[in-house]
């Protein structure tokens, strides 16, 4: 049964979170940042694979109308090579930056190479996003010690409204094909959304709303809690006909824990929803920390298992 309004508002939960109770904090989220388990996982051989290197453009300084006052960084990739008879499939990465950094866990473009070179990915380009910049506070924030730009990353990502998945929609897709000169897909399953921690349930929240848009959805310690209402997902899988989704989830042991909520214990339940609902989905839970390195680890992995190669 829903919560009552008056229930709701008693309790005090359309307020903003404290910045400490118990002796915690938010802060809480650093011992998952930096633990030793995660030092056991490695980028995928593909990242480093010599081969021929697909074209990465940037946009500076993009301005937005779903978020005004907001400006972001975009970074574009175009795959080395075409196939004339293929759909040119889409990968779209939240805090795109840590996703395209070539020394980090992932280096996407990397992969992106090798995977096309090998004949295992076909016209396949990325739009890495950046979360919005800007010198005011959004019209709320979920917890009292959040700055200006964490409080706008969670105001774009974090929230269960459609806002994110309209600006990737009517924003993002349109200025990346004008600049690339491309036509992207229309097909749900040809489109991606990836993303980490907020990061992760921006983009299956953008999936959640827009099914018949984007049919597949990558997330990395996906932050599935209580920030701003995350942790209703689970009842949500299961309570709405099935999604035309498939949906891969990673967290691991030494995942965060704050005061929004467990990262690892929300990552079971969504994955425990996903399968009850009768989706599509694979759930990876290793030993490791908040962080890309396990993620990265099985990028490559991960791509395969969307778009597996034709026998």
């Amino acid at each position: 049964m829903p919560m009552l309004i008056e229930d709701y508002l008693q309790l005090g939960l359309d307020q903003t979170g404290p910045a400490t109770c118990n002796g915690r904090s938010n802060q809480d989220v650093a011992s998952s940042l930096g633990c030793p388990e995660d030092t056991q996982y490695r980028p995928c051989p593909e990242a480093s694979r010599p081969v021929r290197v697909g074209a990465v453009t940037s946009i500076k300084h993009f301005e937005s109308l779903t978020f005004p006052g907001t400006t972001r960084k975009l970074w574009l990739y175009s795959p080395p090579m075409r196939s004339p008879n293929a759909p040119n499939r889409l990968v779209l990465f939240n805090d795109g930056g840590a996703y395209l950094d070539a020394s980090g866990s992932v280096a996407a473009a990397g992969v992106f190479d090798a995977l096309h070179e090998m004949g295992e990915l076909i016209n396949t380009f990325g739009i890495f996003v950046q979360p919005g910049q800007t010198s005011v506070m959004p019209p709320a924030t979920p917890l009292a010690s959040y700055s200006v730009l964490e409080a706008q990353r969670s105001w774009e990502y974090d929230r269960l409204s459609p806002d994110y998945g309209r600006f990737l929609l009517d924003e993002i897709l349109p200025v990346a094909a004008e600049h690339l000169q491309v036509e992207f897909s229309d097909q749900a399953r040809d489109r991606l959304l990836c993303g980490i921690s907020s990061g992760g349930i921006a983009a299956f929240t953008a999936a959640w709303h827009y099914p018949e848009q984007f049919g597949n959805v990558l997330s990395h310690c996906g932050s599935f809690t209580n920030i701003w209402g995350g942790h209703n997902y689970p009842y949500l899988i299961r309570t709405t006909p099935r999604k035309a989704l498939r949906v891969i989830l990673q967290s691991g042991r030494r995942d965060a824990a704050t005061l929004f909520g467990d990262w690892a214990t929300a990552n079971h339940a969504m994955a425990k929803a996903l399968g009850y609902a009768g989706y599509d989905y694979e759930f990876v839970f290793g030993e490791g920390g908040h962080t890309l390195r396990h993620g990265g680890s099985m990028f490559a992995e991960n791509l395969r298992w969307f778009w597996p190669t034709p026998k």
